[in-house]
């Protein structure tokens, strides 16, 4: 491996083979962003939702599957794709307006909302791309027991260099924050 930085990567000074490494550790973490990044946007023009819209509208069609007699609610929905109940019900509101979930009162307790997919709902669901979430958690499955660990101890502690401990995430690849009930309309 060579001593040299990178070509078009600035030089911090010191042992030049640590900066090389961590000029490939930053390269890495970004094309993990961009990745990210580009598969949100990938779902969001082929489906027209976010990726929180995308895993919610699923927990709601997973959660009527499971027990067709079992009333959605946001709640549910929430603790299915753990986020908070204000992002589920800003991301829900969302939806409502889009017209691919509908909100309606339990006829057996008129404090409960019951949520359901429209059939809007339903084809914007069948036709969406798997989230990136999916495709990389079955892989890591598939991954040794040990190297699972490993991974999970090196990003840790990644999330310790970056000074990052003390922030929320969902567990969700999406870019930017995910939206609350006080994030602006798309």
């Amino acid at each position: 491996m060579s001593s040299q930085a990178p070509p078009n990567t600035p030089h911090t000074g010191g042992d030049s083979t640590h900066s090389v490494l961590g000029f490939r550790v930053l390269r890495s973490l970004r094309r993990i962003i961009r990745q990210v990044s580009a598969h949100s946007r990938s779902l969001s023009s082929v489906s027209g939702v976010t990726v929180p819209q995308m895993l919610c509208m699923r927990a709601i069609a997973e959660v009527g599957a499971q027990d067709p007699s079992a009333e959605v609610t946001s709640r549910a929905v929430s603790q299915s794709v753990q986020l908070s109940p204000s992002t589920v019900s800003g991301v829900m509101e969302r939806l409502v307006q889009a017209g691919l979930v509908l909100r309606e009162r339990s006829t057996r307790d008129r404090r409960r909302v019951h949520l359901s997919l429209t059939p809007a709902g339903e084809a914007t669901l069948a036709a969406a791309p798997n989230p990136l979430q999916e495709r990389f958690l079955s892989r890591l499955q598939g991954l040794p027991k040990e190297e699972q660990e490993r991974l999970l101890e090196a990003l840790e502690r990644v999330v310790q260099l970056m000074d990052a401990e003390e922030l929320e995430a969902a567990p969700i690849l999406a870019p930017g924050p995910v939206p609350t009930a006080e994030a602006p309309k798309p």
